[in-house]
């Protein structure tokens, strides 16, 4: 079973690179984020007449996430419980989606930017993080043996080795200590970065800027995960980032993140 993430950065706009992207490598599910769509407009009728079942919620041109799924697509959970909300009043945003696929329990996530270190939104991030990791001790606490796979733009570099250049973003989102050591709190709950051992660093990257060059000079940030579950964890075979698909005419800012299970 191949499952995979991809922040497509508009699901309208890059259907047929989504669709083509889905054939070449044969992917059973995807996760997506940032679809920036309602769910009325998502492009629903070219992925079913490729064989895919969408589960899908999006309130505006902003975020956005989907479960796309040829092998089934069950018990599908719009956020997850204690996800905290933005804005006045504070509303949940469309940036988790839960469905249990052959079994595997897939959660599309679309973690908040966090935007700067003195902006309320990184507080927004941080405790976002801290209830998905409550979530999911619970989901462990209540099913030791579930296949738990956690997918999605985390938008946080772990490790040095994450980040094209230390220095470059010392002062910034996405590495500063509090984000690195929220998402070590998921990974103490009991999931793993089931991509690193078969994707080692440094110069590893999942996106890459769309200005400055960035992505020919090799300038980019780990940011897309799969964290899975101990019992997801003992079934990967493998796994690996497609890069390519960063090249060319319009593509995603962002390189899919595919995982092979037995």
């Amino acid at each position: 079973m191949r499952i995979a993430t991809f922040n497509c950065n508009s699901v309208r706009s890059r259907v047929d690179r989504i669709l083509a992207f889905l054939d070449r490598h044969e992917v059973d599910v995807l996760a997506l984020q940032e679809t920036k769509c309602k769910d009325e407009q998502f492009p629903l009728l070219p992925f079913e007449a490729a064989g895919y079942e969408v589960a899908h919620v999006g309130h505006s041109q902003w975020n956005g996430v989907a479960v796309v799924s040829r092998v089934g697509l069950e018990d599908v959970e719009v956020g997850f419980p204690g996800q905290p909300g933005w804005g006045e009043p504070a509303e949940a945003e469309a940036r988790a989606l839960g469905a249990t696929c052959a079994g595997v329990r897939v959660w599309s996530l679309y973690v908040p930017n966090g935007r700067s270190l003195a902006d309320p939104h990184l507080r927004y991030k941080l405790d976002w993080l801290a209830a998905l990791r409550e979530a999911g001790a619970r989901w462990l606490a209540e099913a030791p043996d579930a296949a738990i796979a956690l997918m999605g733009d985390w938008n946080i570099a772990p490790t040095d080795d994450d980040v094209w250049s230390v220095e470059f973003y010392q002062g910034r989102t996405h590495t500063s200590p509090p984000e690195r050591a929220a998402f070590e709190e998921v990974v103490r709950a009991g999931f793993t970065d089931v991509v690193r051992p078969h994707t080692p660093g440094p110069g590893v990257y999942t996106y890459w800027d769309y200005t400055q060059l960035a992505f020919p000079k090799r300038r980019g940030m780990r940011i897309d995960f799969c964290l899975g579950s101990p019992a997801l964890a003992d079934r990967v075979e493998h796994a690996f980032i497609d890069r390519e698909e960063r090249k060319g005419k319009g593509a995603s800012d962002h390189a899919p993140v595919v995982v092979d299970l037995s």
